[in-house]
């Protein structure tokens, strides 16, 4: 979605339509130590099989200091939601799907994520907000306290589908960059907190919710629970839907399984997640080729994603799709290139 898209994107709360055959794997590939010491020794021989008898038809490769990640361009993509980066417009994306008010011009949409802030000696890190468990009655309660605060800075405050996650409106979302979630999570929130005009004027409001966070008794019932208190929020998923998307049109089959231990860099975990991924959709995918199915297959990293689609039949086709598989990397290394 942060994700998410702004949320995990695959986890947005949207009623989607599913396009089974086009799968799209965000963390597919990995830099941190962890798992990319794990990419190594991996075997997916489903994964493998299928790549056999694909080729790579599209390719997107960006720095890894990108706003927003490799699996939400490729999503945004096949659903048409071009936008510069930062500015994928999820938010707007889920309002329109919720039949929400119709923004003016000149305004846009953000989620607002409830996080909780991990404050060490030289730095404050974003925890991941998928971990804070945030329950319905918990997110009711504090957008009911928090509301009249982003009022007063032009921002209306909307729930959405999935409790932690608001939806906000407001002229300051119309161009403002953000970091996806999936790229800022588990990371200083000094590398992803950039210093534009509108996000400066955004540290007041920043500040007042931290201080009105602290006082909510919802906090005091989470610390007796033994669960991480929300003491802050996050934007992202900021900008407007372009003119004419089909707010409706399928989307690409997304598997975050591996979404978890890759921000955790847990090596064991990634591969685990891989290896029932592997066992699961990617099987599915390639019994689907073998029928004679028409498919499709998106793998992302941190820095790049490729599109794979079966290779051509005839002859002059084999002949060019076995010089192309004579060239393919082993599966480590396709995996640590994206």
């Amino acid at each position: 979605m942060g994700t998410q898209a702004a949320k995990s994107i695959d986890n947005a709360g949207m009623p989607l339509v599913v396009d089974a055959s086009h799968l799209l794997i965000p963390h597919a590939g990995r830099s941190t130590p962890a798992c990319r010491a794990s990419q190594l020794n991996l075997r997916l021989p489903h994964l493998e099989t299928l790549l056999a008898r694909m080729v790579p038809v599209d390719s997107d490769t960006q720095a890894i200091t990108t706003l927003s990640p490799p699996h939400e361009r490729a999503l945004a993509r096949a659903l048409d939601l071009g936008a510069p980066d930062g500015r994928l417009p999820w938010a707007a994306l889920e309002a329109a799907q919720a039949s929400l008010t119709v923004p003016s011009a000149g305004e846009g949409w953000s989620f607002v994520t409830l996080c909780h802030w991990d404050v060490a000696i030289d730095e404050v890190i974003l925890g991941d907000p998928a971990s804070l468990r945030v329950d319905e009655t918990e997110s009711h309660a504090l957008l009911a306290a928090a509301r009249p605060f982003f009022e007063e800075d032009g921002i209306a405050l909307y729930s959405s589908s999935q409790p932690g996650y608001w939806l906000g409106r407001s002229a300051l979302f119309e161009g403002l960059p953000t970091a996806s979630l999936d790229r800022a999570a588990e990371q200083p929130i000094s590398a992803w907190s950039a210093g534009t005009k509108d996000q400066r004027a955004l540290r007041r409001l920043e500040n007042e919710m931290q201080m009105l966070l602290y006082t909510q008794r919802v906090n005091d019932e989470r610390t007796a629970k033994g669960l991480p208190s929300i003491n802050s929020f996050w934007l992202s998923g900021t900008g407007v839907l372009p003119e004419n998307v089909d707010i409706r049109r399928p989307r690409p089959k997304v598997d975050a399984r591996l979404r978890n231990a890759a921000l955790q860099d847990d090596g064991a975990a990634w591969v685990a997640a891989w290896q029932a991924i592997d066992a699961g959709p990617v099987a599915e995918l390639a019994a689907a080729l073998a029928r004679g199915e028409a498919i499709t297959l998106t793998l992302c990293g941190d820095r790049g994603a490729q599109r794979w689609q079966p290779r051509a039949s005839g002859f002059g086709a084999w002949l060019k799709s076995l010089r192309t598989m004579l060239r393919r990397p082993r599966l480590a290394d396709l995996l640590e290139a994206l």
